[in-house]
């Protein structure tokens, strides 16, 4: 999954262990696109890969929008965003201990 997001070109692409955090999946992957459209061509071709490698039929949302797009696909729940409303969302705030978080922002700032 995550080679599929770096073939697409994603951006500032962040896998969270949600093992002990949350019920919802065992991991959540956050990555953004730089325009809606590029937005909804990551979501797309991971929903294509999905099927055909894995055969998965993920559930996806806001893929029209191409503003934010959610891919359900069981154990892995992924997040596709442009980066303005991936910076108003901030879901790595939610989900990231401390330590991590930080890091990931010195290190953006570097």
């Amino acid at each position: 999954m995550l080679s599929s997001l770096d073939d697409d070109k994603a951006e500032d692409v962040v896998r969270i262990d949600l093992h002990g955090k949350s019920e919802i999946a065992d991991a959540m992957v956050i990555a953004s696109g730089r325009s809606s459209r590029q937005v909804q061509s990551i979501a797309e071709k991971l929903l294509e890969r999905l099927k055909e490698q894995l055969g998965i039929v993920a559930r996806v949302e806001g893929k029209t929008s191409g503003d934010w797009v959610l891919i359900d696909a069981g154990d892995v729940i992924v997040h596709v965003f442009r980066p303005e409303v991936r910076e108003f969302y901030q879901l790595e705030k939610m989900w990231l201990p401390a330590p991590d978080l930080a890091a990931r922002s010195a290190a953006a700032g570097a």
